[in-house]
């Protein structure tokens, strides 16, 4: 499949802003599952200063700054994705590894698995209270294989949580998406990955987009798609596996990858500072479509 992906962000400020910086990570990674073979970044007003390199975590990162006055900023990023049809994602469904194997493997060969190790610590976005510990606890009995518990676990918030968006922001504590049984796609994410990390296993944030797919007989719309993510938990032998809590789904062909880190803070898509005195409107438009 070969897809093109629009995002456009655009802020506008009711004061002249004399001065910003800011970080993307909107430029798609090649991985093992997909190929970005073109991503044209484009900044307006025209930066001073542009330079693009790769975070810790392997994504594609723009650092720019804009050191003369103006009223609004647009960045819009067109990239073109390549995926195999294949469907779903192979995997071998009948591993028998269980997750406190998984423990103990990574905990003896610590060295091997250095790489995966860091996405085992909690971080204040996946911080778990002993509500989400007990809820982790459900999928997570004893002796069971890691994958059917994580398949498990991803069904259940799928089925528990109402997908509601403006309940939350970013800094809304899991505690209050645990308690009140809602959020969006990123609260899913962190909420699966604070179950995992509070058992001691490793999992990472997925920040990226979905194909939607309009109804039979009516016409795509440009500019309704949205950023998407989910999560993925490492299992020795088989390597990173992703799970889609907010649409009960193992990740196919559809799903198409920006980057990933330990949380949303790691791969958030644009942040940055201005020097202005007054409040800005933000508006994001992303269009995911075919070729």
């Amino acid at each position: 499949m070969h897809y093109k992906v629009i995002h456009t962000t655009r802020y506008i400020y009711n004061e002249p802003v004399s001065l910003c910086h800011n970080i993307a990570r909107l430029i798609p990674r090649s991985t093992g599952k997909q190929t970005c073979t073109n991503a044209l970044v484009t900044i307006d007003p025209v930066p001073d200063v542009l330079n693009e390199y790769e975070d810790f975590f392997g994504n594609k990162v723009t650092y720019f700054a804009v050191q003369h006055e103006h009223t609004s900023l647009t960045v819009t990023v067109c990239s073109e994705i390549v995926t195999p049809m294949s469907g779903a994602p192979e995997i071998d469904f009948h591993s028998p590894i269980a997750w406190e194997e998984v423990k103990r493997l990574l905990a003896a060969s610590r060295q091997e698995y250095s790489n995966v190790l860091q996405y085992i610590p909690e971080t204040p976005l996946t911080a778990a209270d002993p509500a989400i510990s007990a809820y982790a606890l459900v999928s997570f009995r004893p002796g069971r294989s890691l994958f059917e518990a994580t398949r498990e676990l991803m069904q259940r918030i799928f089925t528990d949580f109402r997908f509601q968006p403006g309940f939350t922001t970013i800094t809304t504590p899991l505690s209050e998406v645990m308690s009140a049984r809602k959020g969006v796609c990123q609260d899913f994410a962190h909420l699966g990955i604070a179950c995992l990390r509070s058992l001691g296993l490793p999992a990472r944030y997925i920040s990226g987009y979905i194909e939607t797919i309009p109804p039979a007989g009516t016409k795509k719309l440009a500019g309704v798609d949205a950023s998407h993510a989910w999560f993925s938990v490492f299992i020795p032998g088989t390597g990173w596996i992703d799970f889609d809590p907010t649409n009960n789904q193992l990740p196919g062909d559809q799903h198409l990858v920006i980057g990933w880190g330990r949380d949303y803070a790691d791969i958030s898509p644009l942040k940055g500072v201005i020097v202005s005195s007054g409040p800005h409107r933000l508006s994001v438009s992303v269009d995911v479509r075919r070729v």
